[in-house]
Parts: C-alpha cells; structure tokens; sequence
C-alpha cells in the first residue's frame, strides 16, 4: 500500500513537473479570454454565468502561476530562453494582460476593490519586468530569425498587456479617491502608450503581410 502511495505520489509529481517544463508562455491567454466572456455575460444580465467563469478563472489563474513558479525554479533556462525568442517571448504579456483581466472581473462582476487593487499592482510590476526584459533580450541577442519569422500577432500582446493596465486602473479611480486625478492621469497615458506600441507593430505586420513571401509554416501558431 505504501509503495503504491509513493508510486502514485511520483507519478503526479512527475505530471505536474512536464506539465510546468513544457508550459507555453501564451497560457494565461486561458484567464484573458474567461474574465472578458465573464464581464461580457455580467453586463448582458447572465449573472450565474458571470459568477461560474470568475469562480472558474480563480482556479485557473491559481493554477497557472503555480506552473509558473515551478517553471522558474526548476526549469529557469527554459523561461530564459522563452523570453529570449521573438515567437515565445511575446506570450509572456499574456500574464500581465490575465492578471490584469481577472482584476477587471472582480471589480465588475464582484465589486472586490481591494483585491483588484492588489492584481492591478501585481500587473504594473509584471509589465515592467516582461516589457523591458523581452524587448531588451530580442534587441541584444545576436543569433535574431529572420523577419518573417520573428514577428507575428503575438508581439500585440504587448500592446493588450498596456492597455489592460489602463482599464483596470480606470476602473479603481474611485477606490483611490485621493489620488484619483493622478490615477486617470496615468491611466490615460497608459492607454496612449498602448496605442503607441500598436500603431508600431500592426505596421510591422502588415509591411510583413504585404511585402513578405508568406507560407503555411509562418502562419502557424508559434
């Protein structure tokens, strides 16, 4: 009985341990996409399918992160080179941008400023570590794809993952009523930032789409 105890205990283990090595950066894309259907069905009056998604999302934000840490601590040059590549790199917005949502969610759908608040922190801080440390890893780095294959919708990320700093803290200003004029203020030039960045690269893209010989290969998801 014992041995079969630690056999299965290893087995999760094990499970547990392929599943964070070979996590793709793009999967808190999984929050994004739950928190905006959830805001969307709460707005359209569907409340019981709003408050099943955020309950959803809960647990697989949780999950994610646990992955993510685990990723980092056992299997960091992976996450190093991740980060590095121009395909992969871009993925990791999508923790900003989920982090982010979730918060947006539980402001709309549960009213939980105060955990919002500490999301939308947690966001600003995750955004200045991906944001400079991808951009700056895909500028130094010698050995770069050639452009057809190094850039593609996923560097948009970066571009949701400012602007969903932008909603979120538009959504506290009330919370942060003493700040509230500083707040919107940075908020709104969040938002410009974020169309900054997006005017960049769908030009990149479209000059990519346009001019650049396109194949199936280059289409594909990275």
């Amino acid at each position: 009985m014992g041995k079969l105890k630690a056999k299965t205990t290893d087995m999760i283990r094990g499970r547990i341990g392929a599943a964070a090595a070979n996590l793709f950066p793009g999967y808190f894309a999984l929050v994004m996409a739950t928190g905006i259907i959830s805001i969307a069905a709460f707005q359209l009056q569907m409340k019981p399918v709003a408050w099943v998604l955020l309950a959803i999302n809960l647990i697989a934000y949780v999950i994610l992160w646990l992955l993510l840490l685990i990723r980092l601590v056992r299997f960091f040059p992976r996450v190093k080179a991740d980060i590095m590549d121009h395909a992969r790199g871009p993925g990791f917005f999508t923790v900003v941008a989920g982090t982010c949502v979730l918060g947006s969610q539980l402001v709309i759908v549960a009213g939980q400023y105060r955990a919002a608040a500490a999301l939308w922190f947690v966001g600003i801080l995750l955004w200045l570590l991906i944001m400079y440390t991808f951009f700056t890893a895909v500028t130094v780095r010698e050995d770069k794809p050639e452009f057809e294959t190094g850039i593609s919708g996923t560097w948009l990320l970066a571009a949701v993952a400012t602007q969903s700093i932008s909603v979120l803290g538009t959504l506290l200003a009330d919370y942060f009523i003493t700040y509230r004029d500083s707040l919107l203020f940075f908020t709104l030039c969040m938002f410009l930032l974020g169309c900054m960045l997006y005017l960049i690269l769908i030009t990149l893209i479209f000059y990519r789409f346009t001019f650049v010989k396109l194949t199936t290969v280059t289409l594909t998801p990275p």
